[in-house]
């Protein structure tokens, strides 16, 4: 008996799962997971340089709590709050946003 078995790009599988590209459950799917691998990178980068949550919040201007929000899941935090933690962190940050065939990189 020759049973072949078939293989599932990653799309298909949160296709079938998540729902299409483009529906609300996908969309909020992968924004939660963006937000958390920016709050993934903060992490790293203030682990890189040595700082504590405490350290990092007194660069920024917040409490140490607050950091670690921002670390455990960065959709609580603001754009500009980000932004602020990222250049206190001595990163490059790049935002593209794309509308129609226009590019606008930040």
């Amino acid at each position: 008996m020759n049973t072949k078995q078939r293989t599932y790009s990653l799309d298909e599988i949160k296709d079938e799962l998540i729902g299409a590209r483009g529906s609300s459950a996908r969309e909020a799917y992968e924004y939660e997971l963006r937000m958390d691998l920016l709050g993934a990178m903060i992490r790293r980068a203030r682990k890189e340089r040595k700082l504590t949550q405490e350290a990092l919040g007194a660069l920024v201007g917040v409490q140490k709590a607050q950091i670690s929000k921002i670390e455990s899941s960065s959709h609580t935090a603001n754009l500009a709050t980000l932004i602020t933690v990222f250049r206190a962190l001595e990163t490059e940050v790049t935002f593209t946003v794309r509308l129609g065939g226009s590019v606008l990189t930040l």
